[in-house]
């Protein structure tokens, strides 16, 4: 018996039950974000503000869009910590957040869908035009 096999069978066990995560995967965050699009968009405000940009903002801070005061007021970067928190559980990560969308409560989805987000900045949609830029 070869001193490699329990380590192996070590391994594929991970592997079978999921304990080693991936990579995060921004084309499936692509269609985690679809959930988002009912309030959100990328490059434009809806009912909630629009994501192009989002990583690295200060909560509550796009010019223009009316926040609720807890956002407002959190004093919240977002990056990927901060954002993995507020999106598994919205309204408790943010009492008084008008966000009511329950959140995404698999890892994983959120894992992808900051990943997504990250991309999403560097596509055409979320770069400013040149008539923007004069």
């Amino acid at each position: 018996m070869s001193r490699r096999q329990p380590w192996l069978a070590g391994a594929l066990a991970l592997v079978v039950t999921g304990a080693v995560q991936s990579a995060p995967d921004q084309l499936r965050g692509e269609k985690v974000y679809a959930r988002c699009l009912a309030c959100h968009a990328l490059s434009y405000d809806r009912v909630g503000p629009r994501h192009c940009g989002l990583l690295g903002r200060r909560a509550g801070s796009l010019p223009g869009f009316a926040y609720s005061p807890a956002m407002r007021d959190s004093r919240i970067t977002w990056d990927e910590k901060t954002l993995d928190r507020f999106l598994a559980q919205p309204m408790k990560a943010m009492p008084g957040t008008t966000m009511t969308y329950d959140g995404v409560p698999d890892a994983k989805d959120r894992a992808d869908l900051i990943a997504y987000l990250r991309h999403a900045n560097d596509t055409p949609e979320c770069r400013p035009s040149t008539a923007r830029q004069r």
